[in-house]
């Protein structure tokens, strides 16, 4: 088998795009029906709702409170879009952080969640989230695992990396499969 990879130059939004393009392209392809994306503010899940219209779309944020207690950084304007055109919002805790997320506040501790999120990000920010929110979403079950889904995340703002992979609840971590890369950043 052949397949092709995009690379781009920069990480960052300036690739959303592209990466939407690219993943749509794909999913056609190969038949795939859902899609499972990162968004922060929302920005990028609002896209999406156009470019892939007519497949399931999660749109997978931060938690209420990473950034600060009781704020959630989507907004309601992009949830409204996004919702309105049968995206599905999916908030809950990022499947590496945890628990392991206040014991490195209150001790100064590294583990394993923190150990796996920092080897994936070797491929690149991107890579480590598109692992991160498929395992989410199943975990919710609003992907199944038997099925190959696109992922979609990004470098800070906007989408630079997406991928087909074979999603599995959080306790089977280890047999997440990442079948293809469609693009990522060039580091």
């Amino acid at each position: 088998m052949e397949g092709r990879t995009v690379y781009f130059d920069n990480p960052g939004v300036e690739n959303t795009d592209e990466t939407l393009r690219i993943a749509k392209k794909r999913a056609e392809e190969l038949g795939i029906k859902t899609i499972v994306l990162a968004t922060t503010v929302g920005g990028t899940a609002a896209k999406s709702v156009d470019v892939f219209e007519g497949m399931k779309i999660i749109a997978v944020t931060h938690f209420t409170g990473m950034r600060e207690p009781n704020f959630q950084e989507l907004t309601d304007e992009n949830r409204q879009k996004f919702e309105s055109k049968g995206g599905i919002v999916l908030t809950t805790t990022h499947a590496f952080m945890g628990v392991d997320a206040a014991m490195r506040k209150k001790f100064n501790m590294y583990l394993l969640g923190d150990v796996i999120a920092n080897t994936l990000r070797i491929f690149g920010q991107g890579m480590k989230v598109v692992c991160e929110i498929t395992l989410m979403a199943a975990d919710a079950g609003l992907v199944q695992t038997g099925e190959d889904v696109i992922a979609i995340a990004g470098s800070g703002r906007g989408a630079d990396t997406a991928v087909v992979l074979k999603p599995v609840n959080t306790n089977n971590f280890f047999d997440l499969k990442v079948r293809e890369i469609l693009c990522k950043p060039h580091f």
